[in-house]
C-alpha cells in the first residue's frame, strides 16, 4: 500500500462517525444502540438506571448479575435468543438484585449447579415480569428469595423437563416462589416434570389461571400447585392432567401443608378440568387442605378417581 493510500484509511477511520467505529455485539441498549459482545456488559452499562437490552438471535453461554436498577431483556425475535448453560453465582443465568426486570422472548436451558437449584431466573429483590418465554432441561425454571413488598408474574411461557429430588438435596421446582408479596401466573404451561412440584409459592398472593399442567410424561413428580404456607387468591381456568409416574400423587393442589403462615380464606379455586392421564387407575384428590380456613371452591369438572376436596 502506497504512503497516500495508507493515509487516506487513516483520514476515512478519523471521520468514520462513532457508532461506525463500535465493536459490534449481540446485547444492544436501545436507547444508546450501543451494542456489547457480553451480557454482563450491557447490564453494567445501564447499571442503577433504567433500560432495555434486546438480544439477537443466537446461543449463548452467558449469564449476568443484576446490582440495581430496571432492566426490561427482550429478545429481538422471540425464542431465538437461547441462554444455554450460563451461570452466575452459582445460581442462574440472569441473578436480579436490581428494583425490577422484565424478560420478554428468552429461552433458558440446561442449567445444573451444585446445589441442585440452577435456574434460568434467580429473583432476589425487585419485581420481575416474565413473558413469552421457554425454560428447559433445568433444575429449576424460576426461582426467589424473599421480598414481601414486590411481585411476580408470569405470562404465556413454557416449563419443560424441570424439577428434580435426588442427591440427598432440597427438592427444585419448575417455578419456586418465596416469601414474595405476589405471584401471579397466566396463560403458561408446565409439562414433563423431572421431580418436585410445578408451582410452588410461599407468597401472601397466588394466583393462576388459564394454564396447563401435563404431567403424562412427567418422572417422580409431586403436586402440581402447592402453596405450602398458605395463601389468598384463585386458581381458576386451569387444566391439570396427574401422569402415571409420581413420587407423591395424593393430591393436585396442596394449601398450608408446611405452615399456616398466611391465611387461607376465600382462596378461589374455581372453573377447572382436573384428570388422571388414561391408561392410570387410582384416586386421589384434587384439593388437599391444611389450612383450617374455608376455600371458595367453585365449580371444577373432575375425571374418574378424582375427589374434590379433602381436609388434613
Amino acid at each position: 500500500m502506497t504512503r497516500f493510500a495508507i493515509a487516506l484509511t487513516a483520514l476515512i477511520a478519523l471521520a468514520a462517525p462513532a457508532s461506525a467505529q463500535r465493536a459490534e455485539g449481540p446485547f444492544t441498549i436501545e436507547k444508546s444502540g450501543r451494542s456489547y459482545a457480553r451480557l454482563a456488559d450491557a447490564v453494567a452499562a445501564i447499571g442503577d438506571g433504567a433500560g432495555t437490552i434486546r438480544i439477537a438471535p443466537g446461543t449463548y453461554s452467558d449469564c449476568a448479575v443484576q446490582d440495581g436498577g430496571i432492566i426490561a431483556y427482550v429478545a429481538a425475535e422471540p425464542g431465538t435468543a437461547i441462554f444455554d448453560g450460563g451461570i452466575c453465582e452459582d445460581k442462574a443465568t440472569l441473578v436480579l438484585h436490581g428494583r425490577g426486570a422484565r424478560v420478554d422472548g428468552l429461552v433458558f436451558q440446561n442449567l445444573q449447579v451444585a446445589d441442585g437449584n440452577g435456574a434460568g431466573i434467580r429473583i432476589e429483590t425487585g419485581n420481575l415480569e416474565v413473558a413469552n418465554s421457554l425454560f428447559r432441561n433445568s433444575e429449576e425454571g424460576i426461582l426467589s428469595a424473599d421480598d414481601a413488598a414486590s411481585s411476580i408474574s408470569v405470562t404465556r411461557s413454557t416449563f419443560s423437563r424441570l424439577g428434580r429430588c435426588d442427591r440427598g438435596l432440597s427438592c427444585a421446582h419448575s417455578i419456586y416462589i418465596g416469601d414474595y408479596g405476589s405471584l401471579n401466573v397466566t396463560q403458561s404451561r408446565f409439562e414433563k416434570g423431572n421431580g418436585g412440584h410445578y408451582v410452588k409459592s410461599r407468597s401472601r398472593r397466588t394466583v393462576v389461571t388459564d394454564s396447563t399442567f401435563d404431567d403424562t410424561a412427567g418422572r417422580a413428580t409431586n403436586y402440581m400447585i402447592d402453596l405450602p404456607e398458605g395463601s389468598t387468591g384463585a386458581i381458576t381456568g386451569n387444566l391439570f392432567i396427574q401422569g402415571r409416574d409420581k413420587e407423591n400423587y395424593s393430591a393436585f393442589i396442596a394449601v398450608a401443608a408446611e405452615d399456616r403462615t398466611y391465611s387461607s380464606a376465600g382462596l378461589k379455586i374455581d372453573d377447572n378440568v382436573a384428570a388422571i392421564a388414561p391408561g392410570v387407575t387410582r384416586s386421589t384428590i384434587f384439593i388437599a387442605n391444611w389450612s383450617k380456613d374455608k376455600l371458595a371452591i367453585g365449580d371444577n369438572r373432575l375425571g374418574d378417581g378424582l375427589t374434590l376436596y379433602e381436609k388434613r
